[in-house]
């Protein structure tokens, strides 16, 4: 592979064998760069473990809005998710993700990265909500979100649904879906859920042609989700355990 060949993984949410199961797949394709789209630990799985990988690879890594509440909100307002991985993480774990950036830009900035928008780590770039689920962003909904934006490539997670876009001027935008779960629900309003209907681990890979001919491959890999949802459901989150082994929010 080239050095224009590169491995997109986003949210991680503490699932470290279906991480792992990325990575071997990852280095069987001989691919050696790797960008991280955050939601690196939260959630009732093995966040310390995660995070302690984590901190030992180079890639470029942005924050996810789960990485940010973790290192920085006041542990009284967490959501179970982030409480679970705030309780078991070291203090040089969370101080890591609090070194983490909310966006990124590589190759004199032809590729640029996030984890929900350029502006918000809590809203969606190439999804919107309807009628309680998420569908494909509309090109106007895309353009508004987007706007200032010159890269070649953009890359975002978030959603945990993979995507991809080319929008009028040659931009590909890109959701690898989720390498740790393939279904949530969400309360806040909009309410709404985000469901893959397969418990694989998802990535994608990116590899520019030429010039600004850009291609995307999207790969789903098996991996012990059986193990994972045990953990969650051991960890008192039946709603994660369903989701895990199933792809559905329920």
């Amino acid at each position: 592979m080239t050095d224009t060949t590169i491995a997109l993984i986003a949210d991680i949410h503490g699932n470290l064998p279906a991480l792992e199961a990325v990575l071997a797949d990852v280095a069987a394709r001989g691919i050696a760069r790797v960008v991280n789209l955050g939601d690196l630990v939260s959630g009732p799985l093995w966040p310390q473990e995660t995070a302690a990988f984590l901190m030992k690879q180079s890639w470029v890594t942005v924050a996810g809005n789960h990485d940010r509440q973790v290192a920085f909100d006041d542990p009284a307002t967490f959501v179970a998710s982030d409480r679970h991985a705030f309780d078991r993480l070291t203090g040089d774990q969370r101080a890591w993700l609090a070194t983490l950036p909310p966006t990124a830009s590589i190759d004199d900035g032809r590729l640029f990265f996030c984890h929900g928008t350029p502006r918000s780590d809590t809203a969606y770039l190439l999804d919107s909500v309807e009628h309680g689920r998420l569908r494909l962003a509309m090109p106007d909904e895309l353009a508004a979100r987007a706007a200032g934006l010159a890269a070649e490539v953009v890359a975002c997670g978030h959603s945990h649904t993979p995507r991809l876009i080319r929008d009028g001027s040659g931009t590909l935008f890109v959701n690898p879906g989720a390498v740790g779960v393939q279904a949530y629900t969400d309360r806040d309003e909009p309410a709404h859920v985000s469901e893959t209907g397969s418990p694989l681990a998802r990535y994608a890979i990116v590899e520019r042609q030429r010039d600004r001919d850009w291609r995307a491959t999207f790969v789903a890999l098996p991996y012990d989700y059986m193990a994972a949802s045990a953990e969650a459901e051991r960890n008192g989150r039946p709603d994660w355990a369903f989701a895990l082994r199933t792809g559905y929010a329920g």
